[in-house]
């Protein structure tokens, strides 16, 4: 495939999530080629440069003013999101912006007024849109394999991992994520909800920071009514030593449910009254979840090279940080908080 045929991309900011967004490129979006790197380290940027045959910066204004690029692969903690993005769109580039769109609301809404003004492509990569698992319990829902959907949990966490000396996380500071792990991987569990159950109205809830290092909640536990009506839990947790076996998502309805393994290989189960021990439907196989994040950028090259509509608009993508912030709110207030309000 000619370069004629491909969308020319920038990748600003090279630290892990770049090389999960390069390992996807290869694997699952190849009309995309990676012409140029950008981190404020420059032996980062030389070492992604080495990997993906780009040109490396150490600024984004540098690589605007000198790059040869059509787009942006924005990769950046999520209080640097707004300066990068409207940098990009005011040089007339495409972006794609990792979740969440901001570090809050309003960061968030003059990045989409930059977007309106630039008339460009924008896409937020929630990568959890395009997990094989996720989509294939929503042909189930869909299907009607479980009946009319009666409430849903979802669980995300782990245990925590000592820092072993090392630097503390942007994550656990504030002032950069904006949240705790509610807005940033707890977000990858609600949107599967949103997914199969539609949109969520309100929720209440209550955080806790039993990891004391992190300036956010490590400990969330919300309930979250749906517009329909359906009411799910949401657990996140990042605490402990070790866990136990348990299920990522379990979904239940009037004629069986469906469940989401944690820690067996990503199955999907499907009990009902043909299989009241369990069917596997579907199983994670090869990359798994990892090649989501190929088949999220495959999705923004489609719409900028063929004219395709996103799976998720950016306005649908910022459905995760407002239910996040308004689990917030509700920790304060303890008591109902719309997400839409």
């Amino acid at each position: 495939m000619t370069d004629a045929h491909k969308l020319k991309i920038a990748l600003v900011g090279c630290g892990g999530i770049a090389q999960a967004h390069w390992k996807g490129i290869q694997a699952h979006s190849p009309r995309i080629h990676i012409t140029t790197v950008v981190d404020t380290d420059g032996e980062r940027a030389k070492a992604m440069a080495k990997q993906t045959g780009a040109t490396p910066f150490t600024s984004l204004k540098e690589a605007l003013a000198h790059g040869d690029f059509e787009a942006v692969d924005i990769l950046l903690p999520h209080a640097l999101h707004e300066e990068a993005a409207v940098l990009a769109f005011a040089a007339g580039k495409h972006v794609v912006l990792e979740k969440p769109m901001a570090h809050n609301l309003a960061s968030a809404e003059r990045i989409q007024a930059a977007a309106q003004k630039a008339g460009t492509v924008f896409m937020v990569a929630e990568q959890a849109q395009y997990w094989p698992d996720a989509q294939a319990v929503r042909e189930l829902i869909q299907a009607g394999a479980i009946g009319e959907i009666i409430t849903a949990r979802a669980f995300f966490g782990g245990p925590a991992r000592p820092s072993d000396g090392g630097p503390r996380p942007w994550r656990y500071d504030m002032a950069m994520a904006g949240g705790g792990i509610t807005m940033d991987g707890g977000a990858h569990w609600i949107r599967p909800l949103r997914m199969w159950l539609g949109e969520i109205d309100e929720v209440v809830a209550v955080t806790a920071r039993p990891q004391v290092e992190m300036d956010g909640e490590s400990l969330a536990r919300a309930i979250l009514r749906f517009r329909s009506g359906v009411v799910a839990v949401f657990d996140a947790l990042h605490a402990g030593a070790v866990m136990g076996p348990g299920e990522e998502f379990r979904v239940t309805g009037t004629e069986g449910e469906i469940l989401i393994e944690k820690g067996g290989g990503g199955r999907v189960l499907l009990f009902d009254s043909e299989n009241p021990s369990g069917k596997v439907v579907s199983a994670q196989k090869n990359e798994g979840r990892a090649a989501a994040f190929g088949y999220e950028l495959n999705d923004f090259v489609g719409t900028v090279l063929d004219g395709t509509p996103l799976e998720a608009s950016p306005e649908y993508s910022l459905g995760e940080l407002r239910t996040a912030f308004a689990i917030y709110r509700s920790a304060e207030s303890r008591q109902w908080e719309k997400v839409w309000a």
